[in-house]
């Protein structure tokens, strides 16, 4: 019998998100910009609390075109921090700002979804973990990236948030193979 992975809750908004856009490969860098701003700020916090708020994130930064984020500054994160629908975290609003900047120069020199793919050789990494409790919180590869993006300047990027982050965009694909979207997340592989 297959099932879902363990961490799915029952809330219709987590098995949507697991059924259809959780370790789905992205290759977009403005998508893949706003996946790590966000599991930043789920740093400390439950994934179905950002899930909630997603859209509410989307508005309060500019759907997040990091291009326009880039150009803010203190009046822009003093209104973010009364804005109820967001995360109201100084430190993680001040990261984003900081978050665009590194992005803009990161694309420019060669594509923000060039330089994470890089880290993988261009295709996800295929795990086979059978039980939650295989899957571990980070890697070496999540330390590296984590490395090589804060001395890029990026924030609220530990080796954690990254794993999280590889798990999210289908640079590797950590459904358990008993999940029912293991097999079609890793046909998507190229």
């Amino acid at each position: 019998m297959t099932e879902r992975c363990g961490w799915v809750g029952t809330e219709e908004i987590y098995i949507r998100y697991h059924d259809t856009e959780w370790g789905v490969p992205e290759y977009d860098s403005r998508a893949l910009w706003e996946k790590l701003i966000l599991d930043g700020f789920q740093a400390g916090l439950s994934w179905i609390t950002i899930l909630k708020k997603r859209d509410n994130f989307r508005a309060a930064f500019a759907q997040f075109d990091p291009n326009t984020v880039a150009t803010w500054g203190e009046e822009d994160v003093a209104r973010l921090l009364q804005d109820a629908g967001i995360i109201r975290h100084r430190g993680k609003i001040e990261a984003t700002i900081t978050n665009a900047r590194a992005w803009q120069k990161i694309e420019s020199e060669q594509g923000f979804d060039t330089y994470l793919w890089n880290f993988v050789g261009g295709t996800p990494l295929q795990n086979t973990w059978t039980n939650l409790s295989e899957v571990p919180a980070q890697t070496p590869l999540s330390q590296e990236i984590s490395k090589d993006l804060k001395k890029r300047g990026f924030k609220f990027c530990g080796p954690t948030i990254v794993y999280a982050f590889m798990q999210a965009c289908g640079l590797i694909n950590d459904h358990l193979i008993t999940c029912p979207r293991h097999e079609p997340v890793k046909s998507l592989a190229h």
